[in-house]
């Protein structure tokens, strides 16, 4: 079977392209690694590892996979609706700064033209302000007004249908064409999927409409190469080979299509390009792999030990602070019960390297043993605990390269290497501890390794005038082969400093704009 596009990926990217291209008459086809998920398929709490975690050599098929490498430690997402599934909602738009560096800074007023695509995403995402502050974002308050940055604190705009709590009613935002929903109860589950039918994911809108106009998607296979039809350059079109990622049995099958999207985020569509630039797409930018973006994030627990407060009540990001020109902190809440992370906690120390952390680590332990105990053993973890997720526009990069193993490696591009003990986020974090009498403990490889996590990672298909400088143009088309395109984080070419799932589905939504109707060509 031949298709006009085969989208590789389902997420904010996919999601978008299978939209607006089946509008315009296009037989679309998007490929989904992971499984379709109904809200009664979601875990009940993060212990359920099986439903959670992407490990396939476990046989765990879940929503949410931790890749490490040596720079980073990295949260995305799988099944049909990408990271969607199991992201915190959360919509903002970046500062100037982002629409006039990088490497597409120079491609266009991007600021101004992306504007009107911005206002689409918000609206086809569903974004709301959060109506509702409970203790996590009083505490945020409080770190506000401590610093004298009342004004800089707000509630966050999510993708949740907020209505009346539990209470369905008809599609509220696509004049009756999208599916039912479920008014928020605040239960904070929405990153380890909205059991209630309340959280925008991309099944419910973007796919969900897709579906309508005759996209086809195609759940638990993977793609594992590209190869161009007769012409070097893929004129002609790609002959697309694709093999299960959940059956025992990797039953495999080759399909043709004219044009070829990539959008399987970062992990995926820039592992897949490394791959078939050593085979069958050798014209590819030797800039793959590069500018790779981490936000410059920090994520720090706080668990608090009075008695009388529930931090795990309202929608996984709830509110937000900025703290100076550069930064912000949010704070990122898991439902009652959802308790797994504490398994991989230590406590937060800072240090020039293992061995002075490891000191301070004991020291802590030795110190507070009753605090941490509580904790460990006595608290429920997720109803006494926030994350802070603390973000900067200042810039680095990592290169991500092909191993020797068919993985990839990280090293350090431009600037400092990522880390997770940047000053201003140590000190919001003690601010914070003081406002709800908590503890801070954090990822275990950050204390001891000194590698961040992040939710965020972005680039490695960079967008540049020309080959030398980029893997894209600016309207999307993969140098060296007319129709190849990239849309997904991988494409982001700048530090937005903030979550980053809006930009990508308004770029998306650019890059849709600049294709013609299929009926309109000759």
């Amino acid at each position: 079977m031949t298709y006009d596009y085969i989208i590789i990926g389902s997420g904010f990217g996919g999601s978008v392209s299978a939209l607006r291209l089946s509008q315009k008459g296009y037989k679309v086809l998007v490929v989904e690694k992971g499984k379709w998920y109904q809200a009664k398929d979601f875990p009940k709490t993060n212990w359920n590892f099986r439903k959670w975690l992407w490990i396939p050599r476990l046989r765990f098929f879940g929503i949410m996979k931790l890749s490490i490498f040596k720079h980073v430690a990295i949260l995305s997402g799988t099944g049909v609706g990408g990271g969607s599934l199991v992201y915190a909602n959360t919509l903002p738009i970046p500062k100037a700064a982002f629409f006039k560096t990088g490497s597409w800074g120079n491609l266009g007023d991007w600021e101004k033209d992306l504007a009107p695509y911005y206002q689409t995403a918000l609206k086809m995402l569903g974004a709301n302000k959060n109506p509702k502050l409970f203790d996590g974002d009083i505490g945020l308050q409080k770190v506000a007004e401590t610093l004298k940055l009342g004004d800089k604190f707000d509630a966050t705009k999510v993708a949740v249908y907020f209505g009346e709590a539990n209470i369905t009613k008809p599609d509220p935002y696509f004049n009756g064409e999208g599916p039912e929903r479920t008014g928020c109860n605040f239960c904070g589950a929405c990153m380890t999927g909205c059991r209630n039918n309340s959280k925008n994911t991309l099944d419910k809108n973007y796919l969900y409409l897709a579906q309508k106009y005759g996209a086809k998607i195609i759940a638990e296979q993977e793609v594992y190469a590209v190869k161009p039809i007769a012409a070097e350059n893929g004129e002609k079109g790609y002959e697309v080979a694709i093999k299960s990622s959940t059956g025992i049995w990797k039953k495999k099958q080759k399909i043709r299509s004219k044009n070829v999207i990539f959008s399987g985020g970062v992990l995926g569509t820039v592992k897949l390009l490394l791959k078939l630039k050593t085979s069958s797409l050798p014209l590819l930018s030797d800039r793959l792999g590069e500018d790779i973006r981490t936000n410059n994030e920090t994520l720090v627990s706080v668990s608090s030990l009075d008695k009388d407060k529930n931090y795990s009540k309202g929608v996984a990001i709830g509110s937000i602070l900025d703290t100076d020109k550069n930064s912000h902190l949010e704070i990122v809440r898991y439902a009652e019960g959802s308790n797994a992370w504490k398994l991989l906690h230590l406590p937060y120390v800072t240090g020039k390297n293992v061995l002075v952390r490891l000191g301070k680590i004991c020291l802590a332990l030795f110190r507070s043993p009753i605090k941490y105990f509580k904790i460990y053993f006595v608290n429920s973890w997720a109803k006494k605990t926030v994350v802070l997720l603390f973000m900067q526009t200042l810039d680095s990069t990592l290169k991500f390269k092909r191993n020797i193993f068919g993985g990839m490696g990280s090293t350090v591009s431009s600037g400092k290497k990522p880390t997770p003990f940047i000053k201003e986020s140590v000190q919001l974090v003690k601010a914070y501890s003081k406002a709800i009498n908590g503890v801070s403990t954090s990822f275990a490889l950050e204390t001891l390794a000194g590698i961040p996590s992040t939710a965020h990672v972005l680039g490695g298909a960079v967008m540049g005038a020309d080959r030398e400088q980029g893997v894209i143009d600016k309207n999307n088309k993969v140098f060296g082969y007319p129709n190849l395109y990239v849309i997904d984080g991988a494409m982001i070419s700048a530090n937005p400093g903030v979550n980053p799932s809006l930009s990508i589905t308004a770029i998306a939504e650019h890059a849709m704009d600049q294709i013609p109707y299929k009926s309109s060509l000759s």
